[in-house]
């Protein structure tokens, strides 16, 4: 009798311990949540919003290849947490499921994008690249169409920066500015394809 009484005891126990929970939003690992992704890929206000509540997830998203610029998502997503993180790596992220819903952006709001970021190990890298006349700012996916001849002399400026970096990489060479900030909107023209940048400004 008292030895079924304390085995009751243990599966009242068992059954009452609380799963673990992880992060800012005190989520089991592999719980599945509804984010909403912003339409604005890349930007600083890139931020993955927890829905209901509408606070930030405080995480990344993983594989949603499938995202395109200047739509807005509402997604199934599911929390992973790393009991052993990668060294300088996050601890946890959000995986994709499947998308609920899209909506493509209509406004016109013009949003700010950083072209220098720093990664560690490996320091500041300017996000940048070129191919024909057309700059890019994430290769074969995102274009960069200057508003103004001002505004396609500094791309033209910036490139010739990634290359000097590129040619002497060995040399450990820095970006000649601290930081360059891009203001731009959706190109109505490449909606979905490209950014329209209406300034830059660069920090020495």
């Amino acid at each position: 009798m008292r030895k079924l009484a304390l085995f009751l005891l243990t599966l009242s126990f068992l059954s009452c311990k609380k799963e673990p929970v992880y992060g800012p939003l005190n989520l089991k690992n592999g719980q599945e949540v509804e984010l909403m992704v912003d339409h604005r890929y890349g930007a600083d206000k890139d931020v993955l919003i927890k829905l209901p509540e509408n606070l930030d997830a405080g995480s990344y998203l993983s594989g949603f290849d499938q995202r395109l610029p200047g739509t807005n998502y509402r997604i199934k997503a599911r929390f992973r947490y790393l009991s052993d993180p990668p060294q300088d790596g996050p601890s946890s992220y959000f995986e994709f499921v499947k998308v609920i819903n899209q909506e493509q952006y209509k406004g016109t709001e013009s949003f700010d994008i950083q072209l220098i970021v720093s990664y560690v190990p490996g320091g500041p890298t300017i996000r940048l690249s070129k191919t024909g006349n057309d700059y890019y700012f994430i290769p074969d996916k995102l274009q960069f169409t200057p508003a103004n001849n001002t505004v396609a002399g500094q791309l033209e400026e910036i490139w010739q920066n990634v290359k000097e970096i590129r040619a002497d990489w060995k040399l450990g060479l820095q970006p000649k500015w601290k930081a360059i900030k891009a203001t731009v909107t959706h190109d109505p023209q490449k909606f979905g394809k490209a950014y329209l940048v209406q300034q830059i400004q660069f920090t020495l």
